[in-house]
């Protein structure tokens, strides 16, 4: 009984097969969870919070999905981190990572529960990891020495990606204004330059992709609508000092008239300002914070543009584009960079008025305005997006390419196979649970559109016996299809790192034999 005690009494501990049994059941559940978003057929959830306002998101992306979920189980929590970091790191593939993961899992249940060894699981987890890694490689394409293909290229993969999303109906559209947004980036993977509007009204299909930069602000009154070869100057000031700021300030004046002298005072100082603004030569100034009706109406006077209140992220985006800097005080002009822009006008999207900029110094940014149903649609239309610009932007930098639609895990499976026949020893029994885990993926995108996946993996599988074969799965036709005519393709590096993170992170959770849940401490009560 005194060997008992060593934990706390509120602390668990889990030893052995009951820890991991935990870890597998935990992470096949959320395997389960995610998997019918997979493939061009899958379904979406809807996620409510229980908290304020009763957010309802509607989604299809496995990392969405994942990080909204409060979840115990430890293993579980592995696979969610894994779908994150896939998300920051490549930005699609979140589901399919998950998916392959709990799947290897799922393989490995079966083989502890044949007594082999995690540790001899996990090596042979590794090396055919190593193997189905190889077999990509030898199959890639990479088509950057010629500028038509690669773009071609692009287009498929953004294609292909947004085919899984709300957007597949209008996919055509949406991967050209991708590709189109990331040419333009020409191979910086900063998506910041990247500005996504969204404004409900219209249908997906009015979404378009404008050259210049949107500011979602009104311009002030009495001021010019239209200003021609701008020079901007992009500030982070306070126009608002025509009031004494100090809290709590008293003054004691002995007339009216000396209230009227501290507030002349309070005006001159803001026309000094104003003043210095002036002089840096330029017709439209941005402002970070608000701009009070004094300092609006002698900037209305002078024929400058200003604009209050624009939002931090636009600030700095638009300092990034016109190529100026944000400045914050006005005495040395000329150590200040203004940015240009060709033309600033009004326009009208929806409801609302935007202000335009176009012309602008950087080609690198743009404005992508999508419009939609309602904020739902929005909102997932922007995650999708999002997914195809992160692919493309990486697929740039690594111009490597794959056919797609379950042809890579049929490639890697076939290889991996044979890696299991020549080798000798329990480790073989591993490796082929590695390929089966692999041929999983093929197998749910056909669950998932509803087709008979046993015998389209065969026939697969039979089909991938060939040299140079191009099949996967067509889901749209329901039947093995040439991957390389449909256009469905794939980025590499989303690949790789598909297999690489679910296999780290199946052998971490395979290394677990004990689970510990410390003990809360308790509150004491101060009475």
């Amino acid at each position: 009984m005194a060997i008992e005690k060593i934990l706390k009494d509120d602390a668990s501990e889990e030893k052995g097969e009951r820890a991991r049994m935990a870890s597998f059941v935990g992470a096949i559940a959320i395997t389960d969870l995610v998997k019918t978003t997979l493939g061009p057929k899958g379904m979406d959830k809807i996620l409510q919070s229980t908290g304020r306002g009763n957010e309802v998101t509607v989604t299809n992306d496995g990392a969405t999905i994942l990080k909204s979920l409060h979840i115990d189980n430890p293993a579980a929590k592995v696979l969610i981190d894994i779908s994150k970091v896939q998300d920051d790191e490549v930005g699609d593939g979140t589901t399919s990572v998950v998916v392959l993961a709990g799947e290897l899992l799922r393989e490995a249940e079966k083989l502890v529960a044949a007594k082999i060894h995690p540790m001899t699981i996990i090596s042979g987890y590794r090396m055919a990891a190593e193997c189905a890694r190889n077999a990509l490689l030898q199959r890639v394409v990479d088509n950057k020495e010629n500028a038509e293909k690669f773009k071609s290229d692009l287009m498929k993969i953004a294609m292909t990606t947004l085919s899984s999303k709300i957007l597949s109906q209008d996919k055509e559209h949406f991967a050209q204004l991708a590709v189109d947004a990331v040419m333009r980036l020409k191979g910086s993977t900063n998506l910041e330059a990247i500005q996504i509007i969204k404004k409900p009204g219209g249908s997906l299909k009015d979404s378009f992709l404008d050259e210049g930069f949107i500011l979602d602000k009104k311009i002030g009154l009495g001021q010019p609508k239209r200003i021609e070869n701008a020079k901007i100057l992009v500030a982070n000031t306070a126009m608002d000092t025509d009031k004494v700021k100090i809290y709590g300030a008293r003054v004691r004046v002995d007339s009216m008239s000396k209230v009227a002298e501290i507030e002349g005072a309070e005006k001159e100082k803001m026309r000094e300002k104003v003043k210095k603004i002036l002089g840096h030569g330029i017709n439209c100034f941005v402002n970070r914070q608000l701009i009070y009706n004094f300092p609006e109406e002698l900037f209305a006077d002078a024929g400058i543009l200003a604009i209050e209140h624009a939002d931090f992220d636009g600030i700095e985006r638009l300092a990034l584009v016109t190529g100026g800097e944000i400045a914050s005080t006005f005495d040395n002009p000329e150590s200040v960079k203004l940015g240009h822009c060709k033309l600033i006008e009004e326009i009208m999207i929806g409801e609302d008025k935007l202000i335009h900029f176009s012309g602008v110094e950087m080609g690198q940014a743009c404005t992508i305005v999508l419009r939609g149903a309602s904020h739902h649609v929005l909102d997932e239309a922007e995650r999708s997006l999002h997914d195809a610009l992160c692919v493309l932007s990486q697929t740039v930098n690594d111009t490597r390419v794959l056919l797609g639609g379950g042809w890579p895990e049929m490639v890697m499976a076939k290889e991996v196979d044979e890696l299991a026949r020549k080798t000798p020893g329990k480790k073989s029994h591993a490796i082929e649970a590695f390929s089966r885990a692999l041929v999983a993926i093929p197998t749910i995108i056909a669950d998932n559109a509803g087709l008979d996946s046993a015998d389209l993996v065969a026939k697969l599988r039979a089909e991938h016996h060939k040299e140079g074969c191009n099949a996967g799965i067509d889901v749209i036709s329901g039947s093995v299809g040439d991957m390389a005519e449909l256009g469905i393709s794939e980025a590499f590096k989303v690949k790789q790192a598909v297999l690489l993170s679910a296999t780290e992170a199946a052998e971490m959770i395979l290394r677990v034999d004990e689970i510990i849940t410390c003990a809360p401490r308790k509150r004491e009560d101060r009475m």
